[in-house]
């Protein structure tokens, strides 16, 4: 088993991300080859809650062109994991002010 630090590699924070936070659904950029137990472990070892359920997906990057020279270039792949909290747990670094 990795470090839990190695697994998430950062929180997602958009408007539809804090929307889902009401419902105590957070999401999270994770390390392109962690596992759901990982995934599940390292959220719970470093907030210290309790997981109901993760669900995993792969992003594609995207493509893009550079004006300079009218090449593409392309965005890296990111893997995220929406993370289903227990109840009322909930993760304060997270709380909107």
């Amino acid at each position: 088993m990795r470090a839990a630090e190695q697994v998430l590699v950062r929180p997602v924070v958009s408007e539809k991300t804090y929307g889902l936070m009401d419902d105590g659904v957070y999401v999270f950029v994770v390390s392109p080859d962690a596992t759901k137990v990982e995934v599940r472990m390292a959220v719970e070892q470093i907030f210290g809650v309790r997981v109901a359920k993760v669900n995993t997906l792969n992003r594609k990057g995207k493509r893009r062109r550079n004006r300079k020279s009218s090449t593409f270039g392309v965005r890296p792949d990111t893997k995220r994991a929406m993370v289903t909290l227990v109840g009322g747990d909930r993760i304060d670094l997270f709380e909107k002010s």
